[in-house]
């Protein structure tokens, strides 16, 4: 019999309610295998099926797979994953979950969780937010801070081959996708791995190459509890789920720059980066445009093979979508030059507001998606003394040779940022002109556009405003306000901007002015 036939029983097995003690069942299909949800448990079986890059042909290889997929599922979702259950034919000829008799099937078992909470199903609603997206970031990272490291070599040589499977497939379309332009995306993917092979190569001896998750788009990602849970991680290819672990992140960026969620992107890269402490770990931005793109274009390529199997109406709304990746795809291997901005201003002008809602608005003209990295001295000084962001410091901790080496950590960092190719926002009063021009001076160096922004408003309306912060890394007040009002600025060559209105004027004047930036 064949094996596909031979699975149909247990296929429909579990599709029965009585299963299930009579709960209602629903299936869901995918070309590598089936789940059933039923009351609090779901239930998810390998298809015996044989692709290119996977073999589920043989019991033997669906149990290894089934045994995989909680072993690389348990970083990212330890509460969701349950374990392996067998599926087992009696003697009466009858199956059964886990009671007596041969396996015939081995199934993954989860505790199932509410299929609308999935996030490229909130993205639909328009309820991915920003707090969502920082949780999210915080997720991922932690996931990632223990996944195993693997070896760098064999990924880094399989990038290649993506290149070239990729190129193959788009070329096989040509009503999709123009082949000059595959043959410039083609180009400029290798042109951009060559350039960063010796970077990937130095990732990897420093343990950054990592089992990661593979997967990771929002497809792939539920709210359970009120916190995003990452599942469905790639099991059955190590290689394919390796990789640095910014090129795991780089799907999920991906695929919310693809729904035009740049804001969310900006706040999932930023809170990610967050946690790295060395100036040297930001150089691997350097690479993330060719991940964002090799992303794209893997998902152009993916979405492209659906039209085999669907009808003409669905077909149209595939085809659209591929085109929609592929284009995406040509603008993230090709990025604008970065640039440096520096928002400068005393405490409670807003410097960090706006900061936050730049960033993201600085791709795709003045930095590469998902828009500049942004460095705040306030939360430099917190990790300086290896506290929470939110921890209040003591006194002393704002000596001024303290407050010196911050602002020497933040310039290496945006130096590392800058050279890397991507734009970064420093946000930091800037009061003393030596500061001002040591981070121009690293525009200079880097040889990339550079503005200064130095907001203002009248004293009420600055200490009005830190009276109602909460949650936040500063840890100015209305005292440090009025201390701050004698200080005396030196010559501000900076472009200064009335800070006085809401947020959304400031930002209006901050983009106009560096839309004069030369």
């Amino acid at each position: 019999m064949d094996r596909i036939d031979a699975q149909q029983a247990v296929l429909e097995f579990l599709a029965d309610p009585a299963t299930h003690g009579g709960h209602k069942v629903e299936r869901i299909d995918t070309h590598a295998a089936a789940v059933f949800l039923a009351g609090e448990r779901a239930l998810k079986i390998k298809r015996a099926v044989r692709f290119p890059f996977l073999d589920y042909s043989t019991l033997e290889q669906r149990k290894a797979a089934c045994t995989a997929e909680i072993a690389v599922n348990h970083p990212f979702a330890p509460d969701l994953y349950r374990g392996v259950l067998a599926i087992r034919r009696g003697a009466d000829g009858k199956l059964t979950l886990g009671r007596d008799g041969d396996v015939v099937e081995w199934a993954v078992e989860m505790r199932r969780f509410d299929e609308t909470k999935t996030l490229d199903r909130l993205a639909d609603a328009g309820q991915i937010d920003l707090d969502l997206a920082d949780a999210l970031a915080r997720t991922v990272a932690s996931a990632h801070a223990a996944a195993p490291r693997v070896a760098a070599a064999p990924w880094i040589a399989a990038l290649a081959s993506y290149i070239d499977q990729n190129d193959a497939a788009l070329r096989a379309a040509p009503a999709l996708f123009a082949a000059t332009e595959v043959d410039s995306l083609t180009a400029a993917s290798r042109r951009a791995l060559a350039h960063i092979r010796p970077l990937l190569l130095a990732r990897g001896a420093g343990g950054f190459i990592r089992r990661g998750h593979g997967d990771l788009h929002l497809g792939n990602i539920a709210l359970i509890g009120g916190r995003p849970v990452p599942f469905d991680a790639i099991e059955f290819d190590p290689l394919i789920a390796a990789g640095d672990v910014l090129y795991d992140l780089a799907f999920l960026l991906m695929d919310l720059l693809e729904r035009r969620l740049t804001a969310a992107a900006n706040v999932v890269l930023n809170r990610y980066l967050a946690a790295k402490r060395r100036p040297a770990d930001f150089d691997v931005l350097a690479a993330l445009p060719f991940f964002l793109a090799l992303r794209a274009a893997i998902r152009a390529k993916v979405t492209a093979a659906r039209l085999a199997s669907v009808d003409a109406a669905q077909g149209r709304t595939i085809a659209a979508a591929a085109q929609v990746y592929f284009a995406l795809a040509g603008r993230l291997i090709a990025p604008p030059p970065p640039m440096l901005v520096a928002i400068g201003g005393l405490s409670g002008t807003g410097k960090s507001a706006l900061a936050g809602v730049l960033a993201p608005e600085l791709a795709p003209h003045f930095s590469p998606q998902p828009g500049a990295v942004v460095i705040r001295t306030d939360a430099e000084r917190k990790s300086l003394f290896g506290v929470a962001e939110t921890d209040k410091l003591p006194a002393d901790a704002y000596r001024p040779e303290v407050t010196s080496k911050v602002y020497a950590l933040v310039a290496q960092k945006a130096h590392h940022v800058v050279d890397a190719g991507h734009s970064v926002i420093i946000d930091a009063v800037f009061a003393r002109p030596e500061e001002r021009a040591a981070v121009a001076a690293i525009a200079k160096t880097c040889k990339v556009a550079f503005r200064g922004l130095f907001l203002v408003a009248d004293l009420a309306t600055r200490v009005a405003r830190l009276a109602t912060r909460a949650h936040d890394a500063s840890d100015a007040d209305a005292a440090v306000a009025r201390v701050q009002e004698s200080y005396d600025l030196g010559a501000l060559d900076w472009e200064r901007i009335d800070a006085s209105g809401n947020p959304h004027q400031t930002l209006v004047r901050a983009k106009a002015a560096l839309g004069r930036c030369p």
